[in-house]
């Protein structure tokens, strides 16, 4: 489903997110050298777009019960830059030197704020793993900026979520809501998709 997925570090405010969805924004803004070596300007990550698959995570952020079964899931409402709104998960680049765990806690805290409290295992394990190519059919996502591979994980949290950056809300949908198709069709790049993989992947779909 068009729209798009995850994005670079983000130029967006020196924290490097670029959600698989925006538009893109390579080194941080200000002057002054850039002195992040893991930062890419904006003529660099094109170059490298063109060049190379990114790759990014993606979370699909879960409320449990004390039982551990998923009774709530999150879901982000954002603006594009031409103005429309839509819905998406947590995602973003993986920085250079970074390890998954690490980029993947980045992200669920630069979306949801650093009152979320992601519950992740020493070493997660994806539910799948989404490419992402700029020609749509290629597979069940797609990215108009990119070819992107992405690692989708749920991730469970037990805290306060405040919608951050460009996120403007997140949405607490049951599982059986988040996978309507009228959901699926408010989801950019095919994320539907991805997020009824997720839910069957820990036994939330019936």
């Amino acid at each position: 489903m068009p729209a798009r997925p995850p994005a670079p570090y983000p130029g967006e405010n020196g924290e490097g997110r670029e959600p698989l969805s925006t538009p893109f924004s390579g080194a941080p803004a200000g002057p002054g050298p850039n002195t992040n070596p893991a930062w890419l300007s904006e003529v660099e990550l094109a170059e490298a777009r063109r060049r190379l698959p990114m790759l990014y995570v993606e979370a699909l952020p879960v409320r449990t019960d004390g039982m551990g079964a998923v009774t709530q899931v999150g879901i982000l409402l954002r603006a594009t830059p031409l103005g429309e709104m839509t819905r998406t998960l947590v995602s973003g680049r993986v920085r250079y030197g970074e390890t998954v765990r690490d980029a993947l806690f980045r992200h669920v805290e630069n979306d949801l704020g650093p009152m979320a409290f992601p519950l992740l295992p020493p070493q997660p394990a994806p539910f799948t793993v989404a490419e992402y190519f700029p020609l749509p059919g290629v597979s069940a996502f797609h990215d108009d900026r990119q070819h992107a591979v992405s690692l989708a994980f749920v991730v469970p949290v037990t805290g306060t979520c405040e919608p951050r950056q460009d996120a403007l809300e997140v949405t607490w949908l049951s599982p059986e809501e988040a996978a309507s198709d009228a959901l699926s069709a408010e989801m950019e790049g095919g994320r539907g998709t991805l997020i009824r993989l997720g839910l069957a992947s820990v036994g939330a779909l019936r």
